[in-house]
């Protein structure tokens, strides 16, 4: 415990990290999400703006990326994120490759949630004259919103437990934190206090998504 003290300066920068990595890695992943899940929904057979070509590669693309396990996609982005961002070890590092990784999970998250609106409300706005944009923007998502926000939640969450393996690349938060500290120096009260504020941060995560989704749903 003494020595749990001795880093807590070290374990509140390491739990900055985690929530900077998070944070970025939503804002980034969840934009791009939301355009490929977008893209996926209106274009798919008989929706919006149906394309089938357009459809069949995103949706390949999609596929061929998502099932990759994220420690092993680390390693093959690397490459890439050293091109894009001058480095392929450290934080930034690790933002950069959750976001891409992110970012294909959300879409099917988006796709899906889209799909659930009502096709009934879309023909009576179709009925009323509104365009394929038009129906896009002020039908389906409003009505997918809420639930699109509890998908977000779940992502971010996730994005909480990937972030353990920062320490693979050279970067920080809690999950590199309790392995420098904790486990590889046989401290298990230095591994439980970063598991601990980690579930904490789960927690709060899941209480919040879960209280905005139920006030959207309610108006």
């Amino acid at each position: 415990m003494d020595r749990l003290f001795e880093l807590a300066p070290e374990f509140w920068v390491a739990a900055a990290e985690t929530l900077y990595m998070v944070a970025l890695t939503l804002l980034i992943g969840g934009f791009f999400g939301l355009l490929l899940g977008i893209v996926l929904y209106t274009t798919r057979p008989g929706s919006l703006l149906s394309n089938k070509p357009v459809f069949t590669i995103v949706n390949v693309v999609i596929n061929f990326f998502r099932p990759i396990p994220f420690i092993i996609f680390i390693a093959a982005v690397q490459p890439f994120a050293r091109y894009v961002i001058g480095t392929g070890i450290g934080n930034d590092a690790l933002i950069f490759a959750l976001s891409i990784a992110s970012s294909f999970a959300i879409s099917r998250i988006v796709e899906q949630n889209l799909l659930t609106v009502s096709p009934g409300v879309i023909e009576a706005a179709r009925s009323m004259g509104a365009g394929p944009i038009r129906i896009l923007r002020t039908v389906v998502l409003p009505e997918a919103l809420g639930p699109l926000v509890l998908g977000y939640t779940f992502v971010l969450v996730a994005l909480v437990d990937m972030t353990a393996v920062a320490g693979a690349i050279g970067g920080g938060g809690l999950g590199a934190f309790a392995l420098t500290y904790g486990y590889r120096q046989f401290e298990p009260a230095i591994t439980w206090a970063a598991v601990i504020l980690i579930v904490v941060f789960v927690q709060l995560a899941q209480f919040f998504g879960n209280w905005l989704a139920r006030k959207i749903m309610r108006r």
